[in-house]
């Protein structure tokens, strides 16, 4: 019964107040769209995205892709066929990276968000290979205008770098070439031979092109060698330091590193070749003198750069020593184990 009762000084606060009834059609004068407050309609589909900014930029960049292809398609250039499309010159582009394309976009970007950006500006300065291989000029002008805003600004530098400088023969046909191998160097001068004229006596002779190149490949290795009156006598040689091939190198791995580019490319006894190598030891040498030689063969003969390429001969190689690491015995090997 206790728990029923209800304090005499709480009753003010459980008292029913009573309003006067107010009909329904007295509040017809009564403007209730004051109250409500006109929210600005959004300039943008992307207003209630997180970045406004990259979407506007993204949605405008895949529009004109979208419309690029759309030129393309109606000019019967797209889809191109698998063999039009490795036809086209390599794509090479100098994009601004992450942080600055963030400046440029007034928002902050991801790596995924980055990439994304980057996949439609590949695409669309694909379609400006395409419009400038036909002929298009107003789409290809049209997309480079886009394109360049998202360019480096050293966008001409940078693309430089990786293209390697032809090499320039002389008046008198000879070439220079620098090869690099470890901590060596080599300078190499490359010199067609000249064949001396034919006897009248020994021009009769014919001699097999196997025969002529074992008699190049030995004059090459063992140029002291004792030859017999019927051999023709060999005019090219090899001097590395004002040296022959086979007293600078007296490993024959290093020789055979040496005369690789040679046999390659076919053209044995077909140069002299003079050399100035620093730095490193007999190994590192005979790969920089390799590489010498191989960037020379490749611009004295032209068909034969295919080959050397193929054979990864004109590139330097890129494998250094690895530097010794403190509390061990060199780079990786460890001192033995000691129990007292």
């Amino acid at each position: 019964m206790n728990v029923l009762r209800r304090p005499q000084g709480l009753s003010k606060f459980y008292s029913i107040q009573t309003r006067p009834f107010v009909p329904p059609a007295s509040l017809n004068h009564f403007d209730f769209r004051q109250r409500q407050r006109e929210k600005p309609r959004p300039t943008t589909p992307t207003f209630y995205t997180a970045r406004p900014e990259f979407y506007d930029q993204l949605s405008s960049l895949e529009s004109a892709l979208q419309h690029a292809k759309t030129a393309l398609t109606t000019c019967h250039l797209l889809p191109l066929p698998k063999f039009a499309r490795e036809a086209l010159p390599p794509r090479v582009n100098a994009w601004v990276d992450k942080r600055e394309l963030a400046l440029k976009l007034r928002s902050t970007l991801t790596t995924s968000r980055y990439r994304r950006v980057v996949l439609v500006l590949n695409e669309l300065e694909t379609y400006r290979s395409i419009s400038e291989k036909a002929g298009i000029i107003e789409l290809q002008e049209g997309i480079r205008a886009i394109t360049e805003l998202f360019e480096r600004a050293d966008a001409a530098t940078m693309l430089a770098r990786g293209k390697t400088k032809p090499v320039k023969l002389d008046e008198y046909g000879r070439s220079y070439t620098l090869g690099k191998r470890k901590t060596s160097s080599a300078r190499v001068w490359i010199v067609p031979v000249q064949q001396p004229p034919a006897d009248k006596s020994t021009a009769s002779l014919s001699i097999p092109a196997a025969t002529e190149t074992d008699f190049a490949l030995t004059a090459l290795l063992n140029p002291n060698s004792s030859s017999k009156s019927n051999e023709p006598v060999s005019v090219a040689q090899i001097l590395v330091n004002n040296t022959p091939l086979s007293t600078y190198f007296p490993i024959p791995a290093d020789r055979a590193r040496v005369i690789h580019p040679i046999k390659l490319a076919g053209l044995l006894g077909a140069y002299n070749i003079f050399a100035i190598v620093r730095g490193g030891g007999t190994s590192g040498q005979s790969g920089a003198l390799a590489h010498g030689i191989a960037k020379g063969i490749a611009a004295h003969d032209p068909a034969a750069a295919t080959i050397l390429k193929k054979a990864k001969l004109l590139r330097r190689d890129p494998r250094m020593v690895e530097r010794k690491k403190p509390g061990l015995a060199k780079a990786r090997k460890r001192y033995a184990w000691v129990k007292r």
